[in-house]
């Protein structure tokens, strides 16, 4: 799995996992028996329960063939850039900067993959991904987004932490600097200082772990540890 680094608007740098092409093969896989099975179920539903011929009128064409052709386009706006077959893949489409693309990038792509995926059969997106450094097909470089792995091995993903979704927004993309051997100290001090009720230790860590990573902080000891945390956990799990 290669591998190519982006750089926040914080100038902190992190690498991105990059999806291969076999991912990419098997989602798009995935994704096509999906639209088939809907299109037979639908036509199955028309022509058995409904007593109605697919393609007779118009009404029953838009309702059997318009969600196939909009499926990626919806899939990836209301999924967070992915669609069943990426979901099952864990793969996800991102801006190059990694953050979630606008509307406006997943119509870019779509439109794109009219011409290189449907009518090519995905031979001009394989060529241009393989010779992409990162894993850019013509309708990312045009949207200027990628398609990146989540199958990440790391070794804090075994530390039990917190809860957090999709909508968490981390404040500190700084912790990205960190390592795993640095998490698992922070956490070991964090929990003994809890469990002691040990103020001035958490105080002390808060204030290194702030140097380290060159911010200020502008909440108490125990929270700002608990959010670098968080932080972490979301740029190693995301």
């Amino acid at each position: 799995m290669s591998h190519f680094q982006i750089e926040t608007v914080q100038n902190v740098k992190i690498q991105q996992s990059v999806a291969t092409a076999w991912d990419r093969i098997l989602a798009y896989l995935i994704d096509f028996i999906v639209i088939l099975a809907y299109i037979l179920v639908t036509m199955a539903i028309m022509s058995g329960l409904l007593n109605v011929s697919p393609f007779e009128s118009a009404s029953t064409s838009l309702v059997l063939g318009l969600p196939p052709f909009l499926y990626h386009l919806l899939m990836e706006t209301f999924m967070n850039g992915q669609s069943i077959g990426k979901a099952s893949m864990r793969l996800r489409v991102v801006n190059l900067d990694g953050s979630k693309p606008q509307f406006s990038s997943f119509l870019i792509r779509w439109l794109i993959r009219i011409v290189e995926i449907s009518l090519t059969s995905g031979a001009v997106a394989i060529v241009v991904i393989l010779m992409n450094g990162k894993g850019q097909r013509l309708g990312d470089l045009a949207a200027k987004t990628t398609v990146i792995s989540e199958r990440r091995k790391t070794g804090f993903k075994k530390i039990p932490l917190f809860e957090i979704d999709d909508t968490y927004t981390p404040q500190y993309p700084q912790v990205a600097t960190l390592n795993d051997e640095d998490l698992r100290r922070i956490k070991s001090i964090y929990d003994n200082a809890q469990q002691d009720k040990n103020q001035d230790i958490l105080d002390k860590l808060s204030h290194k772990v702030a140097k380290q990573l060159e911010v200020e902080i502008t909440q108490s000891s125990q929270s700002f540890i608990k959010i670098v945390l968080k932080d972490y956990q979301y740029y190693s799990t995301h």
